[in-house]
């Protein structure tokens, strides 16, 4: 048993924020996912409407912002202590 308390002091972060740390992750990705799009075949022709939808200027934006957010407050969260895990 003391070892395993020896192990989990080497870590900054226990694994809840680790976790917590993944979900933003994904939260991130999804962001950057929605700004995708927007391609046309033709050069000349500029389509206005798919490029500068609520989706991607405005929804794709705040979703990375609150994976960001999320990311830091997965990082600073207190991680629970062994003795109250039991």
């Amino acid at each position: 048993m003391s070892k395993k308390k020896s192990e989990q002091a080497n870590f900054a972060l226990g694994p809840e924020n680790y976790k917590l740390l993944i979900i933003g992750f994904v939260i991130i990705v999804i962001g950057f996912l929605l700004m995708l799009g927007g391609k046309t075949d033709d050069p000349t022709v500029f389509n206005e409407e798919e490029i500068f939808s609520f989706r991607r200027i405005t929804l794709a934006p705040i979703v990375v912002l609150f994976g960001f957010a999320f990311e830091i407050w997965a990082i600073m969260k207190k991680p629970k202590s062994p003795e109250n895990e039991q």
